[in-house]
């Protein structure tokens, strides 16, 4: 960040808002407070699933139910994204930036010490409502206080760092406090700090805020309250009618899967139909007309569709199969935060000279790559060979070499994402006019949960379908193998089975970053020397 200018100079750049105040923010100390926000509501998607198995002994909690935990966030922050975007294009981006980033805090603590299952859920929702408020405003408020060219470049490629390293740093950091006994002299169970850690975080960013960003102007117009209503229970709808498609006990043909696929399907419809009829829509469909903005959403939902679904497949088998603890398991995914940084700055410096498709595209590319290794991780899951690795205390894949064998692909699909993020952040709100800018960077943010969300549910329904055909052939040998311990048996089915359908879902991922990749060559059109203003809205976009 040492060349970040101290000041915004630039009229055009920075929102108006700075000029009337008398104030010019430093973009230094601006860009470190929105960063932080950003990997805290990110990282919090990923830093409770190596916890899992814990808060589930202690709270309690079924296996079915423990998905729950991750999904829940991912359902409220998903779906409530648009309105955090438009609240805060109507009530001013550093408002509801803060509000968000209170909220959160307050979710946290009471996800630290909840006492039930209920009462976890519950703060897991809150949480998801506090990052769609601090979400979309954080990305807003870069648009609105760096000037448009290197400054306002290198500020998204910070926060696209922080958006893609935070799945990342969520296991590293969940793994490390998972596996404490306290803190700071403190007998506390070491997953409920995954949930405390946030506290002070979101209290001091929210009372720096001030201080280092500026105010926007509050645009006019009122709340699109049947808009609302209707996408956020229709995005709700549909991403938990995916979930719970993904789950073992309901399946695609459960009756109320069906129903909340159906009901979302409706729902959103009846959005489409609202929004192109009030005056003040919550998500104005000009955001869509530009070809590249477009391209660039749905390339936001299928690249972290693949990435997210990779976090969960592999922590899992890193744990359950490789044996790793939960501290070495966090740490497992420590290089895929440095590769990302490499990739964001690398994109960062190229982005001015050559065309994001390309360099976006061969990120996808790379991931791809990666993922597909992944797909062909192996194991000696036989019948003989699980029971005989159990009883032994041994772990089923302690054979798997983790430099030679998950290390490589780790650190080339990092890379790959940072390339992948920094282009589309920037092509994504590039040209967006100043009162939507909120709700486009909504419709970002939005893109990723819901695609992570949705990508997981539909891999989980993938691995389960193998897992599940793999488990009817051994069955009846791990039975006879087993001698009737049902314990060592149920130990048995899992590590007979898991590799097999993982190995089937990180396949499918790798297709599903292939069709980022396809959207992004075909689709994505703009110039480098485009992205170095702020554009027109509804200006063509030249070919790259």
């Amino acid at each position: 960040m040492t060349d970040l200018t101290d000041t915004a100079t630039d009229a055009g750049g920075p929102d108006r808002a700075a000029a009337q105040s008398g104030k010019t923010p430093n973009l230094t100390w601006a860009l470190i407070v929105i960063s932080i926000a950003q990997l805290m509501v990110v990282l919090d998607g990923t830093i409770t699933n190596i916890a899992l198995p814990y808060i589930g002994r202690d709270l309690d909690i079924d296996q079915a139910n423990l998905t729950w935990i991750v999904t829940g966030y991912a359902l409220a922050f998903g779906g409530l994204l648009l309105l955090g975007g438009r609240l805060g294009d109507l009530l001013g981006r550093r408002r509801v930036f803060m509000t968000g980033l209170l909220v959160f805090a307050v979710a946290s603590a009471i996800g630290g010490v909840a006492q039930s299952e209920a009462m976890l859920l519950s703060s897991r929702a809150l949480q998801g409502l506090g990052a769609a408020l601090a979400g979309p405003a954080a990305l807003a408020l870069i648009t609105t206080t760096f000037p448009a060219g290197p400054a306002r470049n290198r500020a998204f490629a910070v926060y696209a760092a922080m958006s893609g390293a935070g799945a990342a740093v969520g296991l590293i950091l969940g793994g490390w406090l998972t596996g404490l006994d306290g803190l700071a002299g403190l007998d506390v169970e070491g997953w409920r700090l995954t949930f405390l850690i946030n506290v002070p975080i979101g209290l001091v960013a929210a009372a720096l805020a001030p201080r280092f960003l500026v105010e926007s102007e509050r645009t006019e117009g009122g709340l699109d309250v049947p808009g609302a209503i209707t996408g956020t229970l229709g995005l709700l709808a549909l991403v938990y009618g995916i979930t719970r498609a993904g789950e073992e006990a309901h399946g695609w043909g459960d009756t109320w899967t069906i129903a909340s696929l159906a009901a979302g399907v409706a729902l959103l419809t009846t959005f489409v139909l609202v929004e192109s009829r009030v005056a003040h829509p919550l998500l104005p469909t000009r955001i869509f007309r530009d070809r590249t903005r477009a391209a660039s959403f749905a390339a936001m939902m299928f690249a972290p569709a693949a990435m997210f679904a990779n976090f969960y497949f592999l922590s899992l088998f890193i744990q359950q199969i490789m044996g790793f603890s939960s501290l070495k398991a966090g740490f497992a995914f420590l290089p895929f935060s440095f590769g990302i940084v490499i990739g964001a700055g690398l994109a960062s410096n190229l982005v001015n000279r050559i065309a994001p498709r390309v360099i976006s595209g061969t990120g996808t590319l790379f991931a791809a790559i990666g993922l597909f290794a992944f797909s062909r991780l192996d194991v000696d899951d036989s019948p003989s060979a699980v029971v005989a690795a159990l009883r032994s205390g041994q772990a089923v894949g302690a054979d798997v070499n983790y430099f030679t064998h998950i290390f490589p692909f780790i650190v080339l699909m990092a890379i790959g994402m940072g390339m992948v993020f920094v282009p589309l952040t920037l092509t994504a709100v590039h040209g967006v006019a100043a009162q939507d800018s909120g709700i486009g960077s909504g419709v970002l943010n939005t893109m990723q949960q819901v695609g992570g969300a949705l990508g997981l549910a539909v891999l989980g329904t993938v691995s389960l379908h193998f897992a599940n055909n793999r488990g009817d052939e051994v069955a009846g040998e791990l039975a006879r193998a087993t001698g009737g311990d049902q314990a060592l048996f149920g130990q048995s089915l899992f590590q007979s089975t898991y590799t097999t359908g993982a190995t089937h879902a990180l396949l499918v991922a790798s297709g599903l970053m292939l069709v980022a990749s396809a959207i992004i060559w075909t689709q994505l059109r703009v110039r480098p020397e485009e992205l170095a203003s702020d554009g027109a809205e509804g200006a063509p976009a030249h070919l790259g």
